[in-house]
């Protein structure tokens, strides 16, 4: 993420209980216990795969939705959690039989007709309905001019679909999305097929290749126009843009083959099926990284070259840090954030859009103490005071970048751009943890660098900057929000 300041099935048998509040019986304790978002998410069972159909009806409309979710039960399971808030639940069903399920607050309680063994797999299916009408708050659907697209990050995506909301379960996804004919829907991975069209709407249907969080999620419906063209290697380019943006657009969208193959020169194949933008018009305050398909507000896009290419290479960078390599918590951020700003910096300053990698880093460090006291250290940051998205400060932004420039310093660029290259080969599809990121740097520079990451990374101050003994504090934080 970059800030900007910048339904059919039938409910059966089943037994739906009343929205007391009262836990049922077997139900788990309250979420996987995430230092930022507690509430979110159940580490009792391992999703698998979604499934996720929903059925369009136009703008200012509830969609018709139903979620089929395979998992695997990772302890016996009398109930479990699913994260969902906002809509209307229909009917649960464990493996085709009718499940009991209650609400309460933001969780989706289910009991199954049978205790689920530890390892055994399970197939949920909630028949609900998903509203972009019926939130207050932040998340989940993006209203634009003619249709929607998503926005779940941090902890969103239940606002949309039943899911297990963390970014540690990763999952492969399915979306099958039928809307009125005349309406284009595109979404991650690549389609099954062509669109099935009937005097009733057109059905379109795409797979991931790859586990994707849920956070990550992208479902892009409108009158819109998707230009397809090759990467690197013959990889598979689209963008979605509104049909009176094509020309316009043009020269922005023709920069990112050579962005792809600015990012494979730093750290390797690009880890995904295919890649493009995502042109919405409407104003988010945020452009998101949603796997394959990254998100920008047209009026980022439209911006200058000089400042929306740094920002494309931003969200760009995320595919391989935040997407294929997904932090294991969301203390873990900087892990994203902090190398999506630095390889911004980087690109800024070879294509000398801006000031100098020096310059950058320096800029940073006068004002990284501001941001120590006023959101935490990269690694340790504040929990949101305001609201989900108040997670995404400089901190995490230059102030891990800052971290990643400091260890640069220290080991050298040839140790570096070694580690960056392992780093996204060993946990490539998977999650992994700052404590895995400085276990894997110490391992890759042959010495202990877990001093002095820690300073970097967990302390109250900032450390001086390796040879740079005359760099000072000084300046205000800049906003993230």
């Amino acid at each position: 993420m970059f800030a900007t300041t910048v339904g059919r099935a039938v409910v059966a048998a089943a037994t739906v209980l009343a929205l007391t509040g009262a836990q049922q019986p077997g139900a788990p304790a309250v979420g996987r216990g995430d230092r930022l978002y507690p509430a979110v998410g159940d580490p009792s069972y391992d999703a698998t795969a979604y499934d996720i159909s929903l059925d369009y009806h136009g703008l200012g409309r509830p969609l018709d939705a139903v979620t089929r979710i395979r998992a695997r039960a990772l302890t016996a399971l009398d109930g479990f959690q699913l994260d969902f808030t906002g809509a209307r639940v229909s009917s649960v069903l464990v493996d085709g039989r009718p499940a009991r399920f209650t609400r309460q607050g933001e969780r989706l309680l289910v009991t199954p007709w049978r205790q689920i063994r530890a390892r055994e797999a399970m197939t949920v299916t909630i028949t609900h309905t998903s509203d972009p009408h019926g939130l207050p708050g932040d998340g989940g659907w993006i209203r634009t001019r003619d249709g929607l697209a998503m926005g779940n990050q941090p902890e969103s995506a239940h606002r949309v679909f039943p899911c297990n909301d963390h970014p540690s379960d990763k999952a492969r996804f399915t979306f099958r999305i039928t809307a009125p004919n005349g309406i284009t829907v595109v979404a991650n991975g690549l389609p099954l097929g062509a669109p099935r069209v009937s005097p009733a709407g057109t059905t379109w249907t795409y797979r991931t290749a790859h586990p994707m969080a849920t956070e990550l999620a992208q479902v892009s419906i409108g009158r819109s126009a998707v230009l397809r063209h090759t990467g690197p290697e013959g990889l598979p380019l689209r963008d979605v843009v509104a049909a009176a943006d094509r020309d316009r657009l043009a020269a922005r969208l023709a920069l990112t083959p050579g962005q792809l193959t600015w990012m494979e020169a730093q750290v390797g194949r690009y880890p995904f099926e295919t890649y493009g933008i995502l042109d919405v018009d409407t104003t988010t305050g945020f452009e998101l990284e949603t796997q394959t398909l990254s998100l920008f507000e047209r009026r980022v896009l439209l911006a200058p070259e000089r400042l929306a290419a740094p920002l494309m290479v931003h969200e760009l960078s995320h595919q391989w840090f935040g997407d294929s390599v997904t932090p294991a918590a969301w203390s873990d951020l900087w892990l994203n954030e902090g190398h999506a700003t630095w390889y911004e910096w980087r690109y800024r300053a070879e294509k000398r859009y801006g000031e100098s990698l020096d310059q950058q880093a320096r800029s940073a460090y006068q004002r990284d103490a501001a941001n120590r006291r006023l959101a935490g250290p990269p690694a340790l940051p504040k929990p949101p005071a305001r609201d989900q998205l108040s997670i995404f400060r400089d901190n995490v932004y230059s102030g891990g970048a800052l971290a990643l420039y400091a260890l640069r310093q220290e080991i050298g660029d040839a140790v570096f751009r070694r580690l960056e290259r392992v780093w996204v080969t060993v946990h490539r599809d998977g999650n992994a943890s700052t404590a895995d990121f400085i276990t894997l740097a110490s391992h890759v520079a042959g010495r202990d660098l877990s001093g002095f990451l820690r300073g970097w990374l967990y302390g109250k101050t900032t450390p001086p900057m390796p040879g740079h003994p005359k760099w000072r504090q000084g300046a205000a934080p800049a906003k993230h929000t």
